[in-house]
């Protein structure tokens, strides 16, 4: 169990995330403070982890060992102005929001320095997420290992160069919802096909790891992979799809790293 104290300055989605992810892997730490302006989203968070304090002011989050912001981008620079006297010279503050780089973060906050990004994965609620990070220089050896007790029940959490992390964000943070709605489809159609739920599972998730494999792991061409297998329901529909992420994703990727 972590002995830092955690502050979230946000209680949506991403710190439903890690919370559950450190509770399924039996390493939620003891003391964790959730601070957000909507009650609603407090009222979520102390209904399944009755243990962690909650607070509308952002202040009072922002006050802990390890500070981390867990907001949208369009709010992260008033967020910042607003916690930037609370936040403790030797804390640690982890931003978990693509855009805003370290040095644009220091800035906000006044000239601290001690901070991390995170670019994290919805995976992580059970564990298998995949959560890039990097690291100002001001953080220690023992700051970097207080990070990792964090962020290992999460997944995995390889330290990449700061200018990769907006791509992460396009490929690892936004890549499941490409998938999972096609995904739930064939699952449902599955068992319209006969199959049960404890047929579909396993089938389903090997397929899909597996075909992932043999796309990055074979040693076989784009081209020699997808000729693997001779039937292809969807082909017509291939080039309308290809289209929509080769237009889409850089436009995104573009708005989020300028």
């Amino acid at each position: 169990m972590h002995h830092k104290t955690i502050g979230f300055i946000g209680g949506g989605r991403i710190t439903r995330i890690f919370l559950e992810g450190w509770q399924r892997a039996q390493k939620l730490p003891a003391r964790i403070v959730v601070s957000d302006c909507n009650t609603d989203a407090l009222a979520k968070i102390k209904a399944h982890w009755p243990s962690v304090e909650t607070t509308s002011a952002s202040t009072v989050a922002a006050g802990r060992d390890i500070v981390f912001l867990a907001v949208h981008p369009p709010v992260v620079a008033d967020v910042c102005e607003a916690i930037k006297g609370s936040v403790k010279p030797d804390a640690i503050v982890v931003s978990l929001a693509p855009k805003f780089t370290l040095t644009r973060l220091t800035a906000l906050l006044g000239g601290f320095v001690r901070l991390a990004r995170v670019i994290p994965n919805a995976p992580s609620i059970i564990g298998a997420g995949y959560n890039p990070v990097s690291c100002a220089p001001a953080l220690t050896a023992s700051d970097r290992s207080g990070l990792r007790s964090l962020l290992e029940p999460l997944g995995d959490f390889p330290e990449v160069p700061e200018e990769k992390l907006e791509a992460y964000a396009v490929l690892t943070a936004m890549g499941p919802t490409y998938l999972w709605f096609q995904l739930q489809v064939l699952r449902e159609l599955a068992a319209g096909f006969g199959l049960s739920d404890a047929e579909i599972t396993p089938a389903l998730k090997r397929m899909v790891c597996g075909g992932a494999r043999t796309l990055l792991e074979s040693g076989l061409t784009p081209a020699e992979v997808m000729d693997l297998i001779p039937v292809k329901p969807l082909a017509e529909m291939e080039s309308q799809v290809t289209e929509m992420y080769r237009t889409r994703l850089p436009a995104l990727y573009q708005k989020i790293k300028s």
